[in-house]
């Protein structure tokens, strides 16, 4: 591992513990050169992923930019970090598991707005804004529509469940 200070490649791990969720391994690391500690984390990474955007250009999956686009849409939000942490991990698994080495960028937007309406439904539509290109607030609007429409279903079933039985 090279030094994030003076570049050297003769680092030394000084302790390793897997992290709360057991999916990664949290390494802390010390330079030999220049005494500078760093830490490191280490994921199973199941296949090399390629996204194809929407004009056709093909990118290497980067884990972290998706962890990033999460994050924005979760600004200021009361959002645990280890629920995002769970959330993202869900995400990247969820896309080694297809199968495929090649995903659509469409694929990777609709699991992410999936698990944001999960999670926050600002983020959610913050998100939504971005990836389906909102221009007017009209979009806003609608989508706003289709959120309580979905909240008044699943509000409706759990009103049946927990209706009495009648005679």
């Amino acid at each position: 591992m090279r030094c994030p200070y003076c570049g050297s490649t003769n680092t030394q791990v000084k302790d390793s513990r897997p992290s709360e969720d057991h999916t990664t391994i949290r390494r802390r690391r010390v330079c030999a050169d220049c005494g500078g500690r760093f830490t490191t984390f280490e994921r199973v990474q199941l296949r090399e992923l390629t996204v194809i955007k929407r004009s056709g250009r093909r990118m290497p999956f980067d884990r972290d930019k998706l962890m990033r686009s999460v994050q924005i849409a979760l600004r200021k939000r009361p959002v645990d970090p280890e629920r995002i942490e769970r959330m993202v991990s869900g995400i990247v698994r969820r896309l080694e598991n297809m199968g495929e080495n090649d995903i659509k960028s469409e694929s990777i937007g609709r699991l992410v707005m999936d698990a944001l309406k999960a999670l926050d439904d600002v983020a959610y539509v913050r998100f939504a804004s971005v990836y389906k290109n909102f221009r007017e607030a009209k979009d806003f609007e609608t989508l706003l529509g289709e959120l309580a429409a979905t909240e008044d279903d699943e509000e409706a079933e759990s009103g049946k469940a927990a209706a009495p039985a009648e005679d």
